[in-house]
């Protein structure tokens, strides 16, 4: 041990996060997995004693996942898990869509070299992932493409912006059959596309590719209904 190094182990994420975004991010997955309804009240004081800690931190988390539509307090019933219907996750996915083609733009023009290189390597991992088939690998290396590529942006309130519509994401994802094994190779020649849309420093083509890809992706979903095609 080096001379004045201080001998504790540092803290894991969740001991460093506060109560109130631990209970903000337990009642949101269990919102997003089905295990509080829509139309489910949620009081307080019982979710406190539940989760083992004061109403306070529940009272915060309730708070934001208002902000974030995700709870409505109505007359008379309190706080109740609102009812997110496919019109409501459809226009949330246009919005993700054309928010994230906005990142994609601003990242071809700010992205460092290293970050390049790094989504280079989960590309390259997309396609072995893709090749045998593993949906758990390529879900992680997608959400990591993603997250790079937000945090090459600079700007904050688009990457927070972007982290607030996540849990439709997957509530969206959940609520339909998902992709199969032959929109794979689709998903990893789209990010391939953008990945070389960021790599010519070219905004306009990086913004296009990106909003297409989720575009497509929320239909594969059935999120959003395929386009019409005029006879």
């Amino acid at each position: 041990m080096s001379a004045g190094a201080i001998p504790v182990e540092p803290l894991a994420e969740e001991e460093t996060l506060s109560l109130g975004e631990r209970a903000y991010r337990r009642l949101r997955e269990s919102i997003v997995q089905g295990t509080l309804r829509p139309g489910s009240r949620i009081s307080e004081r019982r979710m406190a004693s539940a989760l083992g800690i004061s109403a306070q931190p529940v009272r915060e988390a309730l708070r934001r996942l208002e902000q974030d539509g995700m709870v409505v307090t109505l007359p008379r019933r309190g706080t109740v898990v609102a009812e997110i219907g496919p019109e409501r996750l459809a226009e949330l996915g246009r919005i993700r869509a054309a928010l994230e083609g906005v990142a994609a733009a601003l990242a071809a023009e700010r992205m460092a070299g290293e970050d390049l290189a790094e989504l280079a390597g989960i590309v390259r991992g997309m396609r072995t992932a893709t090749a045998a088939a593993d949906t758990e690998a390529l879900a992680e290396l997608n959400e990591r493409f993603h997250a790079i590529l937000q945090g090459a942006t600079g700007n904050l309130f688009l990457v927070k912006s972007l982290e607030a519509l996540r849990a439709y994401d997957d509530l969206g994802r959940l609520r339909a059959l998902g992709s199969t094994p032959k929109d794979m190779p689709k998903a990893l020649r789209e990010h391939a596309s953008i990945l070389a849309a960021l790599r010519a420093r070219d905004p306009a083509l990086a913004e296009a590719r990106m909003r297409q890809h989720v575009l497509r992706s929320l239909t594969t979903n059935g999120v959003l209904a395929p386009p019409r095609r005029d006879r």
